[in-house]
């Protein structure tokens, strides 16, 4: 097995210092050690990817490097009684794709601590559909729900909407029986959003307040925000008496410039979404939830499908903003 190769993308750094990607060929024991050795056959594309595949080094700092911080595949070799051969599972977060080489390869080795079995509702292709993108957005429905916000409360804003986690927060949301405002730059992509579940879209402009007050008229029950900057500082202002507020990206800004009254006068809450390190008891709650009750019957419209050696100029379109819904990647295609 150690003698083997696989297909994979690698970022290298030139001497220059550019970035360049090319998918190559690589030995099975250029891998890092781990417990697990994982046949990929599927993994997908997130913002995270894209950066990782350019070199930012808030992402990845040791190249050359394969990206993909998701992989869901069959286990080739296990040294943990955890897992045997044959076993189906899925791989995300961590330091995967990071400085641990990623699933836009064929093969991973991971800790045996990182591995989540697929559970029985979903197929490996499925998992991905989702990956981290989907279980970004079920962690932070499930922290709507848990914040005691009903259906019966109010719409749910959803900012970048048409995005990986916003196309499938929307999706969600709708499935769980909430009402969802969706919100995007992306005009030409309402009949996408209306067939996720949006039963109203917005534009940006709507989501930017410049007049300085310090609480705005109650829209929102709750709100899944992606982008962060000042969307996300208005809609805080917007939020309704014991709203939950969940943020998850800074696409637009990593800066937050608010004030105490959303939290003192109307007992909002504020709550972090971090896929990569999540607690695996959590972990494992969200994905039971995807594959069960809020399994979607919409992910093949919201999903396209590449293969390795087409994923390059997905990975520019993420980068420029343009992505719509999912892309996902055949490994063995």
């Amino acid at each position: 097995m150690s003698s083997q190769n696989f297909k994979a993308m690698v970022v290298s750094k030139t001497e220059e210092g550019e970035f360049t990607r090319e998918i190559a060929t690589r030995p099975i024991d250029s891998l890092p050690a781990g417990e697990v050795l994982l046949n990929v056959k599927y993994s997908s594309l997130n913002y995270k990817d894209a950066l990782s595949a350019v070199g930012n080094r808030g992402v990845t700092r040791n190249y050359p490097h394969t990206p993909g911080v998701d992989a869901a595949g069959i286990v080739e070799h296990s040294e943990s009684g955890e897992f045997q051969p044959g076993d189906k599972v899925i791989v995300h977060g961590y330091d995967l794709g990071m400085d641990t080489s990623g699933g836009f390869g064929q093969y991973v080795r991971v800790p045996a601590d990182w591995v989540v079995n697929l559970p029985a509702g979903l197929d490996l292709k499925e998992s991905m559909m989702y990956g981290t993108a989907g279980f970004t957005a079920a962690q932070s429905v499930l922290r709507i729900v848990e914040g005691g916000v009903r259906s019966e409360d109010g719409k749910i804003l959803v900012t970048g909407a048409t995005g990986g986690v916003g196309s499938m927060a929307v999706a969600v949301l709708a499935k769980a029986g909430y009402s969802v405002t969706a919100s995007t730059g992306k005009t030409a992509q309402e009949q996408f959003l209306g067939g996720l579940g949006a039963e109203e879209i917005i534009g940006r402009e709507d989501l930017t307040d410049p007049s300085g007050r310090l609480l705005l008229k109650g829209q929102w029950a709750g709100v899944v925000d992606t982008v962060g900057g000042e969307m996300l500082a208005t809609a805080i202002k917007s939020t309704r008496q014991r709203g939950v507020v969940t943020t998850c990206g800074n696409v637009a800004s990593h800066e937050l410039n608010t004030n105490v009254y959303p939290f003192i006068l109307r007992g909002i809450t504020l709550a972090g979404i971090d896929s990569a390190s999540c607690p695996m008891e959590r972990r494992r709650l969200v994905w039971e939830k995807m594959s069960a009750e809020w399994k979607l019957d919409i992910l093949e419209q919201m999903c396209k499908t590449v293969c390795l050696e087409d994923l390059d100029p997905e990975i520019d379109v993420i980068l420029k903003g343009g992505q719509v819904g999912r892309v996902v990647v055949d490994l063995w295609n």
